[in-house]
């Protein structure tokens, strides 16, 4: 088996979890075994549908629908609970390609053990694809990266007032 990489799409540009998502179609398309877990998002999104009819195993969910700075500290417990819980559970799965969208978000909110977090990506088989998103990559995510591209906004339709668009951006 060739060895596996870890894969980084970071910034404040869109794009980040659609390039992830993006190399989940390819890898099931090759027969391999994906599966996704999804920090800190709960609303469905038209990808998350397709991949796991195609085959992904995917764990997402949060508690309720704010987000973590509108959250009180119940909430953040019970989310922080999610999202240990649906890693956990990933783990537990054999995986060719794993994903992790939105990690570097879930360890800048304190929303999942980092320790965790960082074994999963450090120690991961040799053989398995990794994926990372987010903002603002940890500095040991950065060191980690085989591949590391920054998805820098130039210019985004909400400037204009215009919303996020079913079918384009979720």
């Amino acid at each position: 088996m060739a060895k596996g990489l870890i894969h980084l799409y970071w910034g404040d540009g869109k794009g980040k979890t659609t390039a992830a998502m993006g190399v989940a179609m390819r890898a099931l398309a090759a027969g391999k075994k994906v599966v996704i877990v999804q920090f800190l998002k709960g609303q469905e999104s038209g990808e998350i549908t397709l991949l796991s009819q195609l085959g992904a195993k995917i764990y997402r969910g949060k508690a309720g629908h704010k987000f973590v700075f509108q959250m009180t500290e119940e909430e953040k417990a019970e989310t922080r609970k999610v999202q240990e819980e649906n890693l956990l559970a990933a783990l537990q799965e054999p995986a060719d390609l794993l994903i992790l969208d939105e990690a570097c978000a879930a360890v800048q909110l304190k929303m999942v053990d980092e320790a965790l977090l960082k074994k999963t990506v450090c120690q991961k088989p040799e053989e398995q694809e990794l994926i990372l998103t987010g903002r603002n990559p940890a500095d040991w995510m950065m060191e980690a990266a085989d591949y590391s591209t920054e998805m820098h906004c130039w210019r985004h339709p909400y400037e204009k007032g215009i919303g996020a668009r079913k079918g384009v951006e979720f």
